[in-house]
């Protein structure tokens, strides 16, 4: 039988601990039941049906137990995983908290889900680049292979903190240098 989106939320709230911390999902390996007709739209929404899933703790729930094995999105409980359609990434961080300047700057990210992550060696930032239009696209990790596209509002803001280091322009957080374009591929001002 074919779990539902009620079936999976159940699932999920009984596999949850108190406080909190994170599912263990990487250590859960139930058999895959098939796809289930939920999808993360770019923006964030969260469908279900092709209805919007309004209410932000059923969301935040199931983001708690989202997974990506190679490219593809699972929601995954201790008995059942299910597919799900991701259009481009999980999350979208929605604003950021800066301390510090240089390479002593501190980013923590936050996300539509309630996730915070700072910016450094374990949640590191990346710019992709549409290959029609060569505009950027700002990301970052927020957990184990599931990153978050920072919103346009949060990527001019981190443009205006960024600096030259070693050729290229770019971002400091936690300690790392996180380059955004080549300094030879920006515009003169």
């Amino acid at each position: 039988m074919k779990p539902s989106a009620d079936s999976i939320a159940a699932s999920a709230r009984a596999a949850q601990k108190s406080g909190k911390s994170l599912p263990p999902v990487h250590l859960w390996n139930p058999p895959f039941c098939g796809d289930l007709d939920i999808r993360i739209a770019r923006n964030g929404m969260w469908y279900y049906l092709g209805t919007p899933i309004g209410r932000p703790e059923l969301v935040r729930l199931f983001s708690t137990i989202l997974r990506k094995d190679g490219d593809a999105y699972f929601l995954v409980t201790p008995v059942e995983k299910v597919g799900i359609t991701v259009e481009d990434a999980p999350f979208v961080a929605v604003d950021f908290d800066v301390t510090g300047q240089g390479a002593a700057q501190q980013l923590v990210f936050s996300t539509n889900v309630g996730d915070q992550a700072q910016a450094g060696p374990n949640h590191t930032i990346r710019v992709a680049r549409d290959p029609d239009s060569g505009e950027p696209a700002p990301y970052i990790l927020i957990r184990a292979n599931l990153e978050a596209l920072i919103d346009r509002k949060s990527f001019y803001r981190l443009v205006d903190l960024g600096c030259h280091h070693e050729g290229w322009f770019g971002l400091w957080s936690g300690g790392q240098f996180f380059p955004m374009i080549a300094s030879n591929e920006l515009p003169d001002a």
